[in-house]
């Protein structure tokens, strides 16, 4: 560990030395760009992660003086690399230097890809507002890049925590759109069904079981194969055990699903949610009566 980090201090030293000396104006920064690259390798065999962000910011500088965004911009992802292992939010803003010189010279592929990367950052750091304008972002320039399918998987995320964050109305119509353009594909048709329940269990947390009757109407325009599913055999059940207040009925649809197919822990928070809202209706009830 000692001889990485004192050869990583004696790379960094001659890249100093070399940008402060006399030198053909681009080859100057090249050579220091060089002799940084070895610094950082130095300082991340020690595990010196904080060094060697340090010295791909210093990277990246070398590149935008010699006018190389490309060169730049990956020099800014690998220190977010870096300040992944120890600071999420300085990995994310260096990234998002990575993004906008991604912009400025054309490459959207890249930009879509590290957008994704921040919004997944903000998302584990539970900062689910920023999380979003980053993968909807990404999202974005996925689809004007004509890549649908990436588009789409960033979207679902997107509804996921709009629903985490009670924005159910967005999220439902996110789903829904989501069904309707992969319902034409011969690729995404099957995962239809999955998102439809999405967006079903979403309009069950609105607590409306004309509105969730009217979605299942909905859903089978976008799928006429949905209706002999499990999954909207579910959703029916559930909204009328939501019509009855019947609480009992409600758990028991959701055992009868999940002892087939798995519930994830997302379906699994929202469809309490909306358990509990019922369980409160039906408590205000009994104490009118």
């Amino acid at each position: 560990m000692g001889d990485h980090e004192a050869r990583g201090d004696d790379f960094e030293k001659k890249a100093e030395k070399k940008l402060s000396g006399w030198g053909l104006f681009g080859s100057k920064y090249e050579d220091a760009a060089d002799l940084f690259d070895k610094a950082a390798n130095s300082f991340k065999l020690a595990k010196n992660w904080s060094r060697a962000a340090s010295v791909y910011i210093k990277i990246a500088n070398c590149h935008l003086k010699g006018d190389s965004k490309h060169e730049a911009a990956s020099a800014y992802v690998e220190a977010a690399n870096c300040y992944k292992k120890f600071s999420p939010q300085e990995a994310a803003q260096t990234l998002n230097q990575a993004v906008n010189l991604f912009l400025e010279i054309g490459r959207l592929n890249m930009a879509a890809r590290y957008s994704k990367d921040i919004g997944e950052i903000y998302q584990q750091e539970q900062d689910l507002e920023k999380a979003t304008d980053y993968l909807e972002r990404a999202a974005d320039l996925f689809d004007s890049e004509g890549q649908s399918s990436q588009s789409n998987t960033i979207k679902q995320k997107v509804a996921e925590i709009a629903a985490q964050l009670e924005q159910y109305p967005k999220a439902t119509e996110i789903f829904e759109a989501i069904a309707r353009q992969s319902i034409n594909n011969n690729l995404l048709k099957y995962g239809v069904r999955g998102i439809l329940l999405n967006a079903g269990i979403c309009q069950l947390c609105r607590g409306d079981p004309v509105a969730i009757t009217n979605s299942l109407e909905r859903y089978q325009e976008i799928d006429p194969t949905f209706s002999g599913t499990r999954e909207y055999k579910l959703l029916a059940d559930l909204a009328a055990s939501m019509d009855e207040g019947d609480v009992a009925k409600f758990t028991d649809a959701i055992k009868e699903f999940d002892s087939m197919t798995r519930l994830d822990p997302w379906k699994t928070t929202l469809l309490l949610r909306a358990k509990n809202e019922l369980k409160k209706k039906e408590d205000d009830e009994d104490d009118l009566t």
